[in-house]
């Protein structure tokens, strides 16, 4: 799937955003200076709509226009409460000192121009935010390397798989080496309980015929996990994903995506409990003096099995043909 840079996107936006603000505040310095003056409050409403006095020392004269007054300013600043101004009220405001309008006080309605860089700024803000934040969770996993869970798990069942497949072709090597010393009929000529080639045949009839197959699953399992792992290598933590040039930071996303598919068909086949079984069935009873009775004793019962299982043993091995992962279909399970 193609990498969507959405993110990149965002932050663009909120980058054109904050400089239309910039660029809007920019042009609305040009407005006339103001110093900031006393006004004496002649009359106020409740809504802060008021008419007040000040000294025009432009036209040397005091003047009295209407006012858009504070009306959340303290009550010691309105009348009666103020205090020295013969029962007027107090406010501050902004006289224009150059221009033809000099000696006027700033019209607040021409402050309107600048909200619109206040909403640019305010949509242009969240959006820088998001794509920042956004872009680098994102790319987190590429940096730190979140796969190193996933390829942990690759990891042991590729182990699981080669022992299972060793631990078997050492159970027929075990037979193949027994062979050329013994021969089924000899023990029971000779009256012995067993012999090492029965014993090694005894361990095989016992893992049962699954084995062989787990055992050519496993190492054509094992093949392609290794093969994947390497190229996954780069993922499994922060050092190494930083050494990585870009080419095998690519080869090891896609291996990731490879691996996650072969785990999620060997999870659903149940491959990782069936190796585990099959080293376990492999592993019991070697080296053992009860296993030798019991070979013993169930090939007297049933000479013919261990006849037959070693020609099986002698042929060379099919090894099953597995689907790719990318086939989206695994072999199944024989029970």
């Amino acid at each position: 799937m193609r990498h969507v840079p959405f993110f990149r996107w965002v932050l663009t936006l909120g980058f054109v955003l904050f400089a239309c603000s910039v660029g809007v505040y920019a042009a609305g310095s040009d407005l006339p200076d103001a110093r900031q003056i006393d006004l004496t409050v002649l009359d106020e409403e409740p809504d802060g709509s008021c008419r007040v006095r000040w000294i025009d020392p432009y036209q040397k004269r005091a003047r009295e226009a209407s006012y858009q007054c504070d009306p959340g300013r303290s009550d010691l600043l309105k009348a009666p409460q103020y205090a020295g101004s013969r029962g007027y009220g107090w406010e501050s405001g902004f006289m224009l000192t150059e221009g033809p309008e000099r000696g006027n006080l700033e019209d607040l309605a021409t402050e309107q121009d600048l909200s619109h860089a206040d909403v640019l700024l305010m949509l242009g803000t969240p959006l820088i935010a998001l794509g920042l934040i956004g872009g680098n969770l994102r790319a987190l996993p590429r940096v730190l390397g979140v796969q190193a869970r996933l390829i942990r798990h690759a990891t042991d069942l590729s182990k699981a798989a080669t022992w299972a497949a060793e631990e078997y072709e050492r159970a027929v090597s075990a037979v193949g080496e027994a062979g050329r010393h013994d021969v089924l009929s000899q023990g029971a000529a000779s009256g012995r309980p067993g012999t090492r080639l029965i014993t090694a045949l005894w361990v095989l009839r016992e893992a049962g015929p699954q084995a062989r197959e787990a055992a050519a699953l496993g190492r054509k399992l094992a093949n392609q996990l290794h093969r994947l792992l390497d190229d996954a290598a780069p993922a499994a933590g922060l050092r190494s994903m930083l050494q990585a040039g870009p080419a095998a930071r690519s080869s090891a996303a896609q291996a990731a995506v490879e691996l996650r598919l072969l785990l999620a068909d060997a999870e659903r086949n149940g491959l990782p409990e069936r190796f585990a079984q099959t080293s376990v069935d492999l592993l019991r009873g070697q080296d053992a003096d009860w296993a030798a009775l019991a070979a013993a004793s169930d090939f007297a019962m049933d000479p013919a099995a261990y006849r037959h299982l070693l020609a099986q043993v002698t042929r060379p091995a099919v090894v099953p043909q597995a689907p790719s992962p990318r086939q989206g279909r695994w072999w199944r399970r024989r029970r």
